[in-house]
């Protein structure tokens, strides 16, 4: 006859901590389990019960047990010592480490294998590739990887961002906030045979080649606070068309303050823009970001939507289709246009 298992009693303090493991999203599924033995121990379950509804070896759910009875919660814990112990010491690790994160001679980032044998080179470490990998897995190191960033030397870098993200924050009162740029030499691409539709189990398929029908350039303003669009495509990027896109803002909003921002090309502050903007006597406010800051102008944002959307997979038949499109994005898009949603918190950057 099979001996009974030891009874586990709880006290509210032990079932609460328990209860709270087995809720608890970061946790290991080992320790999860375990809080599940004790229990079901608990409510008298044996453990061929508990081993059926946990999913677990019965001799094992036994163990568990036996360790909480004789330890309580600390009983769940591995013991210290458990696995295989590290062939590899700590300094032998940083020296990997040390390694992966130092430039390479004569390529511009480490492989593997590179850094295999880098090591063995410098250091007579010969360990498998499989061992560097975990290594640097571990740190969270990815050679393969890297992101751009371009730095800012403008003096009067703080200046101008705090001038624009007030805008962005705390308008002025009856006034629009409009971000304009330009989208240059937008391709208007033909295939040369017609594209196959995805199917179950298949992707879109596009020709490779293509037919150059021209290029057209758009300029667009982004009403920051309503979240629409206005826009227009040009032959060029002139100053001339710079000149008559704002022309076109100021017959669409004809009353109050227009604060636009704008990065530095030259065309921004070409003399005949600088002398209709005084015609305005101040009405239209020109808003420079910081050079190398262009992000810091939200049409930025609606240009990767277009690009998404329209043109990345567009097949357009001339510089008219490819106009056409365009401007029935922004008239499809204004139907639902919404400010984007500012998610900066003003916390300092963490490195």
């Amino acid at each position: 006859m099979a001996r009974a298992a030891k009874a586990v009693t709880l006290t509210s303090k032990e079932k609460e901590e328990l209860e709270r493991m087995v809720r608890k999203r970061k946790i290991s599924v080992q320790l999860r389990d375990r809080a599940k033995i004790i229990l079901y121990a608990s409510e008298e379950l044996t453990n061929q019960e508990i081993s059926e509804k946990v999913g677990m070896n019965k001799n094992r759910v036994g163990k568990w047990r036996k360790r909480f009875i004789e330890f309580r919660l600390d009983g769940l814990k591995d013991a210290s010592g458990r696995g295989h112990p590290l062939v590899y010491d700590s300094d032998i690790r940083l020296k990997v480490i040390t390694t992966a994160c130092s430039p390479p001679e004569n390529i511009t980032h480490w492989s593997i294998r590179e850094l295999k044998r880098a090591l063995l080179k410098k250091y007579k470490i010969n360990m498998s590739y499989l061992t560097v990998y975990r290594i640097l897995k571990s740190a969270d190191i990815k050679p393969h990887q890297y992101k751009m960033w371009l730095n800012s030397k403008d003096p009067e870098f703080e200046v101008k961002q705090a001038k624009i993200v007030g805008l962005y924050l705390d308008p002025p009162e009856n006034a629009l906030v409009i971000s304009i740029d330009e989208k240059t030499t937008i391709q208007a691409l033909d295939r040369p045979t017609p594209s196959k539709p995805m199917k179950p189990g298949q992707s879109e398929k596009v020709e490779a080649h293509y037919i150059r029908r021209g290029t057209k350039s758009l300029i667009a303003g982004l009403v920051v606070h309503e979240g629409t669009i206005i826009g227009e495509c040009y032959e060029r990027h002139s100053h001339k068309e710079f000149l008559d896109f704002l022309k076109k803002i100021d017959k669409t909003y004809p009353d109050g303050e227009l604060h636009i921002i704008a990065d530095n090309l030259s065309v921004h502050k070409h003399k005949k823009v600088q002398n209709f903007l005084k015609s305005k006597k101040g009405r239209i406010q020109m808003h420079f970001t910081p050079t190398h800051a262009s992000w810091l102008n939200q049409i930025e944002l609606w240009f990767s939507i277009l690009t998404r959307k329209v043109l990345k997979r567009g097949i357009f038949k001339s510089k008219k289709e490819l106009v056409k499109r365009i401007m029935n994005f922004i008239e499809d898009y204004n139907k639902q246009a919404k400010p984007f949603r500012w998610t900066y918190t003003g916390e300092p950057l963490r490195v």
